[in-house]
């Protein structure tokens, strides 16, 4: 399955999203902040990327741009998992740097079917019974 690193600082969050693409057989690398998850980047070969977007220190569109600077991560499927909802916010962050957007609390059929559409894989059948939270 792919290889895919989430960068969260919710705890609640990040452990739904490593519980649901842990149970889908992902390969997943976690930083509760944007420059540890950076680091793990640059360093291992990746399929995707789930950032939120409102983090304490560096947040998601300054590390997005600094993902999309690097050679190692420029052409990384990047997704923000966020809270920011409002008219113009999905238009906003793809054009800072993200290749799409997911709304909290989020809908895990759609995260499973855009995980699946970046990675080239397709969820398992057994996630159709997933919903969101």
């Amino acid at each position: 399955m792919a290889r895919i690193l989430i960068i969260e600082d919710s705890p609640i969050n990040m452990e739904l999203l490593t519980f649901l693409l842990a149970n889908e057989g992902h390969e997943l690398f976690l930083a509760e902040r944007a420059l540890p998850g950076i680091e793990i980047a640059r360093q291992q070969p990746l399929d995707l990327i789930l950032m939120d977007v409102t983090m304490p220190d560096v947040g998601g569109i300054e590390a997005a741009k600094m993902l999309r600077a690097h050679p190692n991560t420029r052409t990384v499927p990047l997704i923000a998992v966020t809270a920011m909802a409002m008219s113009g916010d999905k238009e906003r962050i793809i054009a800072e740097g993200f290749d799409e957007y997911i709304a909290k609390p989020v809908d895990f059929a759609q995260l499973l079917e855009k995980v699946a559409r970046f990675t080239g894989q397709s969820p398992s059948s057994d996630s159709d019974e997933s919903q969101g939270t």
